[in-house]
């Protein structure tokens, strides 16, 4: 059985059992690490670790299906403040993505993106470790 059709059938048992699955591990091409999961209300997020040129590039993304939504996202790298700014959801998803190439420390590189919705409250907030 192939790595997505693990994932999704851990997540159809998790559901039976009404357990909340909030952060589903994939692994796509070339080494990358991708986790996803839900904010804290309607909302998605994705984090994505790729391998780029001997350093480490990580997107975070904001899913919320709503156009014209402000969030404050920051972005840690084995818990330090690596980068920080403020992206208004658009296009048809009403998503944004904040995207940032990071030093590749010696052993495992911990990246952890946060992101706030100004007016809402609603947060998301991933981590992935590559």
């Amino acid at each position: 059985m192939n790595l997505k059709k693990q994932s999704m059938a851990v997540a159809a048992v998790a559901l039976t059992l009404g357990v909340t699955v909030t952060a589903v591990p994939a692994y796509a091409n070339d080494g990358d690490v991708i986790r996803e999961g839900s904010c804290a209300r309607s909302t998605d997020w994705k984090l994505k670790a790729s391998p780029e040129n001997g350093r480490i590039e990580v997107e975070g993304e904001v899913d919320s299906n709503r156009r014209r939504q402000t969030w404050r996202w920051t972005m840690r790298h084995n818990g330090s403040l690596s980068a920080r700014g403020t992206r208004v959801t658009r296009g048809r998803s009403g998503s944004f993505e904040a995207r940032r190439v990071m030093v590749n420390m010696k052993g495992k590189d911990l990246f952890v993106f946060r992101a706030r919705n100004v007016r809402s409250g609603e947060v998301c907030r991933g981590f992935v470790r590559f």
